[in-house]
């Protein structure tokens, strides 16, 4: 067969990785021929399709970004699924890999359900997606966060103030929780979890009271109870809202009601750059010689995931119906150690 790869969405460590994968089993083992497609799915409207031989391919595992490009362009506006086929006819492509997030695989599952011959890997830093335990890109993220707030504590003891770190994760605390307990925080703001400035102050306080400067994590997507999620005028081509500034206002809000000299740092892309972990190459490539298997066994309208330690094949529409929140109880667990 002859398949085409795209990477859509937001960028994330570990994608060059899976595109390795893909070509070098599907080269090595089935024969199949390869194209890439171009900035996401905006390849396949303006047809920006290059060949992808197994050359192109080496040394990837450890390389940061992608060397095809991505984007948050919406195929499903700009000329639909009519669109693709013509292109994907005019390129003689047999099927689609398509590597993305909750967005992207939404557009895939659309794909699928219109006639074209597409397999998924999940990709995204947020941990989000169901269907999977894990997602590739998000070890990377929490290790980088991590260590930022490592770093922020030691000038936070240095000068006993207070640090708020603002996160990446959209809708989910994924990265904010592992981050937050890898690095010891005083206090960890999730969106599955309200928290009222009462509560907040309060762990703040007992940091305090121990002499201790308080290092406070923070989702991009939380709130405080009864409180609006913080959004920008601006959106993506999907229509959502870009997130951020949750940091800053708890910022003030600390600093106001504690009297505490506090600093908020916004981690936002640094999480996502950068070559990815161990963890993440070896889960990226597993990810991409699974979807090969699958394109090779023609499991159409399927994500590669991950399920314990086992590689397994879901359906796309299972993989995206629900985000896959932060349990409560793993939230408890953390949160003993507030304060």
């Amino acid at each position: 067969m002859k398949i085409g790869l795209l990477t859509a969405g937001g960028d994330c460590p570990g994608l060059n990785a899976v595109i390795r994968g893909v070509v070098l089993k599907g080269d090595r083992i089935y024969e199949h021929e390869f194209v890439g497609i171009k900035d996401g799915f905006r390849g396949l409207i303006e047809d920006d399709i290059v060949p992808l031989p197994r050359q192109k391919v080496r040394g990837l595992s450890k390389v940061g970004g992608t060397i095809l490009g991505t984007s948050r362009f919406s195929p499903i506006t700009h000329g639909g699924t009519e669109r693709v086929k013509e292109v994907m006819a005019k390129h003689e492509i047999d099927a689609l890999v398509v590597i993305g997030g909750e967005g992207t695989l939404t557009v895939a599952r659309m794909f699928h359900d219109d006639g074209i011959n597409v397999v998924g890997v999940p990709k995204t830093i947020d941990n989000d997606l169901s269907a999977t335990d894990r997602t590739f890109g998000f070890d990377t993220a929490v290790s980088i966060a991590t260590e930022s707030i490592d770093r922020l504590r030691t000038t936070g003891e240095a000068h006993s103030r207070c640090m708020v770190v603002e996160v990446m994760g959209r809708h989910v605390g994924w990265i904010a929780l592992h981050a937050g307990i890898a690095s010891g925080a005083h206090a960890i703001l999730i969106p599955e979890v309200p928290v009222t400035p009462d509560e907040l102050c309060d762990w703040v306080q007992r940091a305090m009271d121990r002499r201790r400067a308080p290092t406070v994590v923070v989702a991009e997507g939380f709130t405080f109870a009864g409180t609006e999620q913080i959004e920008s005028d601006r959106v993506d081509s999907f229509g959502r809202p870009l997130l951020g500034g949750i940091g800053e206002a708890v910022t003030r809000l600390v600093e106001e009601r504690t009297g505490l000299e506090t600093r908020n740092t916004t981690l936002g892309h640094l999480q996502r750059g950068g070559v990815p972990s161990s963890y993440d190459r070896v889960l990226a490539t597993r990810f991409g010689t699974a979807a090969i298997d699958s394109v090779s066994a023609k499991r159409w309208g399927t994500m590669v995931a991950l399920h314990g330690m086992d590689i397994a094949n879901v359906n796309l529409r299972d993989a995206t119906s629900a985000l896959k929140t932060v349990p409560r109880d793993q939230w408890d667990e953390a949160a003993i150690m507030f304060g």
